[in-house]
């Protein structure tokens, strides 16, 4: 053998193969669940999130969006036409004012809100529903407009009438139902008016110093894995526009919506997770399945360095039979996984009504395959490498003892004297950060992943050997008072040759990883669910004077379309003089127009407001609150404070009206986004805007198809009442929401099955070295009936102190990773209980099922072997 060619390897590991099926049926299960997993769920997720980045995209109908107080300048209007015509990216302005507005017939005033548009273009993410339906393109033409349903309660007006603005009138072509961007868009006062850019350069009403506002919507190039831009390429042109318009307030649609954005991010955090615990529990089940076969194949290899082979060449054997193992088991695992990918659609096709284009991608494909095989490898390298300390004596002399002699003292001294075992743990530790970092798109989750797994393991293995320890010193000191049957169950646990200790390690990670993933997504879906309340405002209220406050609220009340409380929220208007002593005119500002310095909006809250939390700094206390007139402190938002350059500590300078006062930062907050409150950059104490003239918002929760009664309602009582219809846009956000649980619960459940099978081909994969043992005790005279006692106890003890281990540890991850994406952990005593019995069932199941046969075996046909 001392030329051993390539292919002389490959025949001989070939034939081994063959002739060891059933054994490699368990190595190549694992492989191909693994691979299965990370290629299902990383490839539905990713189509998954592409779609619903598309949906997060309606809530805006742009990538991105640049609010300005003015008109563009002709510099600024260059640097835009440059951005489309060399980087593709489309932009439509949409320019919304307030103006009168009559019917033709009896000429009564009416402000509304105008909104004009390029119908040929806008929106580029969703549509504009209207009644009659109809396309926005069709009805809106440089004659007509469409208007919102309290414009005609107001006007009494009908489809088809003529509205005059300016100096013409316009007919009323459609009523909207809804538009995309209807969140992101200005609450002006009013009721709407949507019209094309030619009908208002024609009405004369965009004369030279209106106050029209301008928003630019953009379009960037879309990636056709996604359906849509990425988030890079969308960050780069948000940093690319911040320069271009500095006078601009510019945002992407990861902000119009945080609970959507932090939904999605949550989701993603959580996919991604799964994809690497997938991946590192069908490295467990390869370990622990080639393990099991390298020790009983000890003996060939003896046999064949007796003969002159070198320890190099049966390595290589071994190492192509790996390499074999994990293609095969890769390539079931690929095929499995683009079958989950696509039927995943129409197994959830109730639940989730959402068309996702999914991709074949040739990307995940290929980083599955390679995966699998890479975890195959380097999880078999320290196995593959004791194949050197194989002696050609082991034919004649039995050493299976020397594996578990000594200890902890004798495990140091072996890693002592064979250095490769430590340089193996570190190309695995390199390997597994590798692909982590691969996987997840991030170096530091990486570097994290590999850090947190090679400690969990290290803490497994030290925790699974002290509780061995300890059973050991108590059956030693009650050995003569237990049954016997037990006790030789229990003895069985550490005897020589049994790996306990590193299967106990290998279940108890796989029970910590399932058991964190399940409690991870229970806390992120039920975070989600908070979001996605059927019971949010979506519908607002604007203009509500102080004497009006209170009717409003019993009208609301008294409204049976209505099903919760209503929200109302203060507020006081005002401008900022300076900040930390600089001047207004003279600050430094991050994405935020100085002119709209002068027009802030305060509002007033002894407690923190809802849907809000504390990101900085503390929110004052009743008793600073108490005394807010002569020490007035303020809560601002994290995007105002971003905007403004503040911080805790920072002296801001109100005016408003005739006063001043100064104001310290006490905290930075960040809201939902999915109460009035929301919309309140700038908390102050009650006793701080005591005295100043105020009007009030409100919000409450319709019926969405039921809105219109509610309308009527507050128009016959408070006509002056201005009132915002959000509801169809709520529900899209509500409706995206909602999928993402159902995603994140299947996915979580896809995993968790996963996860099962591959610790049940762990735990099968050790059935071989029971074999002796079994012949042994029916030479002795055991019957069936005995040695199945005695192994069930052990089982049922290995599955017990696995899964109170994993428990454990998995409770403490789920903590960490729930802390880190903000999201608040609670402790679930039934369902850690009912792991505990689970894993003790599957357990002594799966050790049945895979050893059944082992029983039957005849004394004879293995003795004949020694």
């Amino acid at each position: 053998m001392a030329g051993l060619s390539f292919g002389t390897a490959l025949r001989m590991a070939s034939r081994e193969l063959r002739a060891a099926r059933g054994k490699f049926f368990f190595v190549i299960l694992s492989v191909a669940i693994g691979v299965a997993a990370l290629t299902g769920v990383r490839g539905f997720s990713a189509s998954f999130r592409g779609a619903l980045l598309v949906r997060a995209r309606t809530i805006m109908a742009a990538d991105l969006s640049a609010r300005m107080v003015q008109q563009p300048t002709a510099q600024e209007q260059k640097n835009l036409a440059e951005l489309q015509s060399a980087d593709g990216v489309r932009m439509t302005p949409v320019t919304e004012m307030l103006s009168m507005a009559s019917s033709a017939k009896t000429m009564d005033p009416l402000l509304v809100s105008l909104k004009a548009v390029d119908p040929a273009v806008y929106p580029f993410y969703g549509k504009v529903d209207l009644a009659p339906a109809g396309k926005l393109a069709a009805a809106l033409q440089a004659d007509t407009v469409v208007v919102a349903s309290d414009l005609l309660l107001r006007l009494h007006l009908q489809v088809g009438d003529g509205l005059k603005l300016g100096d013409k009138v316009f007919r009323i072509a459609a009523v909207v139902t809804n538009e995309p961007d209807r969140l992101t868009g200005s609450f002006a006062s009013g009721p709407r008016v949507l019209i094309s850019r030619e009908g208002l350069e024609s009405s004369g009403l965009l004369a030279e110093g209106s106050r029209a506002g301008q928003r630019f919507l953009f379009k960037l190039p879309t990636n056709p894995q996604v359906d849509a831009a990425s988030d890079t390429a969308v960050a780069a042109m948000k940093d690319r526009l911040v320069g271009l318009l500095p006078e601009a307030q510019v945002i992407d649609y990861r902000e119009t919506n945080p609970a959507l954005t932090e939904g999605l991010d949550r989701s993603t955090s959580l996919l991604s997770l799964m994809s690497l615990v997938a991946l590192v529990l069908g490295a467990v089940g390869v370990a622990m399945a080639m393990r099991a076969h390298l020790a009983e194949r000890l003996d060939t290899i003896a046999i064949m360095k007796s003969l002159g082979a070198r320890s190099g060449q049966i390595v290589g054997i071994y190492l192509l039979q790996t390499i074999v193992l994990g293609l095969i088991g890769g390539l079931l695992g690929v095929a499995l996984g683009l079958g989950v990918q696509l039927a995943f659609p129409y197994l959830i096709a109730r639940l989730v009504h959402l068309d996702v284009a999914l991709h074949i991608q040739a990307v995940t494909v290929v980083t599955g395959l390679i995966a699998g095989v890479a975890t195959t490898l380097l999880f078999t390298l320290p196995p593959l490498l004791d194949i050197r300390e194989v002696r050609p004596i082991l034919i004649l002399r039995r050493a299976m003892e020397t594996e578990t002699e000594g200890g902890w003292r004798g495990t140091l001294a072996r890693l002592w004297r064979r250095p490769a075992q430590l340089i193996a743990g570190v190309v695995i530790l390199a390997g597994i950060a590798l692909i982590a970092t691969v996987l997840s798109d991030s170096a530091q989750v990486g570097r994290y992943f590999a850090l947190g797994l090679v400690s969990v393991l290290a803490a497994l293995t030290a925790v699974s050997a002290t509780l061995l320890a300890v059973l050991r010193r108590v059956l030693a000191r009650t050995r003569l008072s237990l049954p016997s049957v037990l006790r030789h169950g229990l003895a069985n646990l550490y005897r020589p040759g049994n790996p306990s200790a590193a299967l106990l390690a290998a279940l108890g990670l796989g029970v910590m990883q399932v058991t964190t993933v399940y409690l991870v997504q229970q806390a992120v879906v039920k975070e989600l669910h908070i979001s996605a309340s059927p019971e949010l405002p979506n519908v607002f209220l604007i203009d509500i004077t102080p004497e009006e406050i209170d009717g409003v609220r019993s009208l609301i009340q008294a409204q049976k379309v209505v099903t919760a409380p209503a929200e109302f929220l203060p507020i006081v208007s005002s401008r900022i003089v300076a900040i930390d002593g600089v001047p207004a005119a003279e600050l430094r500002l991050r994405n935020f127009p100085k002119r709209m310095l002068q027009s802030i909006s305060l509002t007033w809250s002894d407690t923190l407001l809802s849907g809000a939390k504390v990101e900085k700094g503390t929110f004052w206390t009743a008793a600073q609150a108490s005394i807010a007139d002569k020490k007035p402190l303020v809560a601002l938002d994290e995007r105002a404070a971003g905007r403004l350059a503040v911080h805790i500590g920072s002296q801001i300078v109100f005016a408003a009206q005739d006063a001043q006062f100064t104001a310290t930062v006490a905290a930075i907050t960040k809201a939902d986004g999915q109460h009035v409150s929301s919309r309140a950059e700038f908390v102050l104490p009650r006793a701080a805007l005591a005295g100043l003239p105020t009007v009030w918002y409100g919000g409450v929760h319709s019926m969405p198809d039921r809105v219109d009664e509610l309308v009527r309602a507050l128009y016959r009582s408070y006509p002056t009442v201005t009132v915002i219809n959000v509801a169809a846009a709520l529900e899209t956000v509500r409706q995206v929401v909602v999928q993402i649980t159902y995603i994140v619960q299947f996915l979580a459940a896809f995993s968790i099955f996963a996860g099962i099978v591959i610790l049940a081909s762990a735990i099968a994969g050790t059935r071989y070295r029971r074999l002796r043992e079994v012949v042994v005790l029916k030479t002795l005279g055991g019957t069936r009936g005995r040695i199945a006692a005695i192994f069930s106890i052990e089982f049922a003890v290995l599955g017990g102190v696995a899964a109170l281990v994993g428990i454990l540890f998995a409770n403490g991850v789920a903590k960490l990773v729930l802390h880190k994406m903000e999201v608040m952990y609670v402790f679930h005593p039934l369902w850690n209980v009912g792991v505990l019995v689970v894993t003790m069932l599957l357990t002594v199941a799966t050790g049945w099922i895979a050893s059944y046969r082992v029983l039957g075996q005849k004394p004879l046909e293995v003795l004949r072997e020694e």
